[in-house]
């Protein structure tokens, strides 16, 4: 059942060619009621929506990033590509701000319909050149496990080429949450991301708690990133130049027959 809640757990990172390279850290993460946040601030004396404190959720570092609501920018974005938002609920997995700083390179946005049933997830992916770029696509196994591929089409890692498909396995987010994501290139895995994690109250004892234990995440997340990076290179990684991002913010999917097959849609938002 979504419902707004700290998840505290640990993201693994596994390159798999031309050689192996794996790190793994702790972290915590939310989830978020898109309709609810400046309520939830309110109810807690450690949490604040667009303004400082110990943690926050600013509209600037979501959505289209320019301090306008995430919500009618996921509206804008769902509206654009056929769906009725009117009525459904968005919950936001991300990290949030701690101490004034975040830093997300994946957020995942969580689409329901007015029913409660997810219909589309949208993945926002961001480099640390400071690009962005979404993957919108349908949940046609709303009950189950979510397993979801597109093609590849935004620079993350300079040590990987704008090429290949992602897979996306993961469960609506619960008394647990695990998502996991994986590149594949010429029919070989090349890579794969994991964050899991143990549901923890929205509470301002629980951010005591998790500040406690993670109290500098914010700079190890953007940390780990850059030393692993380092590591990468010495081993003799193929170094790749950022291209031009992406003309669309968004890479919209639609089904087809039969439904395991997926072909994109670029839509008309300009990123």
């Amino acid at each position: 059942m979504l419902q707004t809640c700290f998840y505290r757990g640990t993201v693994t990172h596994t390159r798999l060619l031309p050689f192996r390279h794996q790190f793994a850290y702790r972290v915590f993460s939310a989830l978020f009621d898109l309709d609810a946040v400046a309520q939830q601030s309110r109810k807690n004396w450690f949490f604040s929506h667009n303004r400082w404190n110990i943690l926050a959720f600013f509209d600037r570092d979501h959505g289209g990033r320019d301090g306008s609501s995430p919500r009618a920018w996921i509206d804008g974005i769902l509206r654009t590509n056929g769906y009725a938002p009117d009525g459904w609920r968005v919950w936001l997995h991300c990290f949030p701000r701690l101490f004034g700083y975040v830093f997300n390179p994946l957020s995942i946005y969580f689409c329901c319909d007015s029913a409660g049933v997810l219909r589309v997830i949208l993945y926002d992916v961001r480099n640390t050149f400071g690009d962005k770029h979404g993957y919108l696509i349908p949940v046609t196994e709303p009950d189950g496990p979510i397993r979801q591929t597109c093609a590849k089409g935004f620079h993350v890692s300079p040590f990987f080429p704008v090429e290949g498909a992602y897979r996306f396995d993961l469960m609506p987010p619960d008394a647990r949450y695990t998502a996991r994501i994986s590149l594949e290139a010429e029919g070989k895995p090349q890579f794969f991301a994991t964050q899991t994690g143990e549901r923890r109250p929205f509470s301002d004892r629980e951010i005591i708690k998790l500040v406690a234990r993670h109290p500098l995440m914010t700079l190890k997340i953007i940390g780990a990133i850059h030393w692993e990076a380092l590591w990468i290179w010495r081993k003799g990684a193929r170094f790749y130049g950022r291209p031009t991002p992406p003309k669309t913010e968004v890479t919209a999917i639609i089904p087809i027959d039969p439904p395991s097959k997926l072909v994109r849609q670029p839509q008309t938002l300009a990123g």
